[in-house]
């Protein structure tokens, strides 16, 4: 870059501007031993992390891969009312250690009973039936951390 000395006028804080642009710098500053000027362009954002390159896989690794579930249990083969988890957190089967569980398989149910505790955040949330019926199937066991949307019980 050629240094500027003398007066900054209209040209030469033009050309600067036009350097900064086209270099996409932060800003830049000439000096001389009068005056000073300072040209700031856009921010540039730091540059992506660099992502490291996986090895190609060969045809064995994506055969072995293949044959591993990589899904939650599928939902299809489950049949009835589905009681699904309505926050992330912790799935609890009674009101306290020392309690009998809410509800065991075989017990019957009615809409607005409550039927498990779910802990987020610090908070015990009462989670109510919404099915009439008998429990089929508790698909999570105690203490267990939950996903939103996650089958949790089946009632018939």
């Amino acid at each position: 870059m050629e240094k500027i000395y003398g007066q900054f006028d209209i040209e030469t804080i033009s050309r600067l501007a036009d350097i900064v642009r086209e270099n996409e710098l932060s800003e830049i500053t000439i000096t001389d031993d009068e005056k000073s000027i300072t040209i700031k362009g856009k921010k540039c954002a730091p540059p992506p992390p660099a992502v490291p390159i996986m090895p190609q896989m060969s045809v064995q690794q994506t055969s072995v891969q293949a044959e591993v579930p990589t899904e939650a249990p599928k939902q299809e083969q489950l049949s009835g009312n589905i009681v699904k988890s309505p926050i992330v957190g912790t799935f609890y089967a009674a009101p306290s250690p020392d309690k009998p569980p809410f509800v065991k398989v075989g017990d019957k149910v009615k809409k607005g009973d409550v039927i498990m505790i779910i802990e987020s955040m610090k908070l015990m949330n009462e989670i109510q039936s919404e099915f009439d019926g008998v429990v089929e199937k508790i698909l999570v066991s105690d203490a267990q951390a939950v996903e939103f949307d996650q089958p949790l019980m089946i009632i018939k």
